[in-house]
């Protein structure tokens, strides 16, 4: 089988959720299967794995609409894309499309590096169900990361594809902590900052915890961390990376008392599998995706209550809870890899594969 797998979705600055996912996706799967990518920018190389490409129009410009005609010429048998905004007029070769979560649905601010006219076409297209309805019915199969978002979409009866799950896994993890290591009273939070994201309550509970620092590691404007800045009651316990990379990432999960999310509203989770990957416990908001990332291998508490949060730190400076915690989350991240998910990819695709297959027996025996 013949896989083509659109990478055109990596960033060339620095990776977000959707690049890693790709780009570990296209990794894994090469190791199992004949596996081609799309890319759009060669500078998008420095961030994929040493896989065979094709350089094709980007997946925001308007020739996207007509993007089957040049795939066709490449003979794939399967084509699967991370988003589901691929076009796919005219197509001869099987589709997957991705959809990660509903999140934008209920929060339709647009990620701020878009253009701003995809900017505007990006809140429109979250204003209803029917634009995601017609791009994913043109699809053959509809994948996506995770048990809850399955459920949502069948509840708004998004597709009429049936839908697997692709699942997310943690980059490259390394080696799992000691789990009695003592731990420096630091906090760390990975992640956007947006209202949803409910950092302020974060902020407003370190002041039961002034003997702790919490740590924001992505890159926040200046208004908006002195906007946190000015929530806190001691702001010298706020420490803003404005960005890590991949090493002092791991280094800070490794001294760390834990990662710690109180997000009301999330589309996955992947830093509290990163997190348990590298045997740091989590603390989260109690809401149903992280009840099912975690498997009740984390802390999880009321995202608007700060005391229950304090006391959940609290709780970890017990080395024999905190021990447990350790052990308790690894061994649940050790549950997600990308070889996994690859052969679910995979699984998905061959299906795919098989049905059209038998379609078009179908269609020569009718003739």
């Amino acid at each position: 089988m013949r896989l083509l797998i659109d990478a055109r979705y990596t960033r060339t600055d620095q990776l977000d959720g959707i690049s890693r996912y790709g780009a570990n996706l296209i990794a894994a799967a090469a190791r199992q299967a004949d596996v081609r990518m799309l890319i759009h920018d060669e500078r998008q190389l420095q961030f994929l794995p040493d896989v065979p490409w094709v350089k094709i129009n980007s997946p925001l410009s308007p020739a996207e609409l007509f993007v089957a005609r040049r795939i066709n010429k490449l003979g794939a048998d399967v084509v699967v894309c991370p988003m589901q905004t691929m076009g796919s007029f005219g197509r001869r070769y099987g589709l997957i499309l991705t959809i990660h979560d509903l999140i934008y649905y209920r929060h339709p601010k647009p990620p701020g590096f878009l253009p701003l006219p995809v900017r505007g076409l990006w809140r429109l297209y979250h204003k209803a169900y029917w634009p995601q309805r017609l791009l994913l019915n043109r699809a053959d199969m509809v994948a996506t990361i995770s048990r809850t978002t399955k459920s949502l979409l069948e509840q708004a009866r998004l597709t009429r594809r049936d839908i697997r799950i692709v699942s997310n896994a943690p980059h490259s993890p390394g080696s799992a902590r000691d789990p009695l290591a003592p731990a420096d009273k630091d906090l760390v939070y990975m992640g956007s900052y947006m209202p949803y994201k409910n950092v302020e309550t974060l902020v407003a509970a370190m002041a039961l915890l002034p003997d702790y620092r919490l740590h924001l590691l992505s890159p926040v404007p200046a208004a908006r961390e002195a906007e946190l800045a000015a929530g806190a009651a001691d702001p010298g316990q706020l420490v803003f990376h404005h960005g890590v990379s991949d090493g002092e990432y791991h280094q800070l999960l490794h001294r760390a008392t834990a990662l710690v999310s109180l997000s009301r509203d999330e589309g996955y989770g992947l830093p509290l599998i990163e997190a348990m990957a590298a045997g740091t416990p989590v603390i989260a908001s109690d809401i149903p995706i992280f009840r099912e990332v975690t498997d009740e291998a984390a802390l999880l508490v009321d995202p608007d209550e700060p005391e229950a949060f304090a006391a959940a730190v609290r709780a970890l400076e017990d080395p024999d809870r905190r021990a447990r915690a350790s052990k308790e989350g690894a061994g649940r991240a050790g549950e997600f890899s990308w070889d996994y998910s690859a052969a679910q990819l995979l699984a998905m695709a061959d299906e795919v594969r098989r049905r059209r297959q038998a379609r078009r027996a179908a269609r020569a025996d009718r003739r």
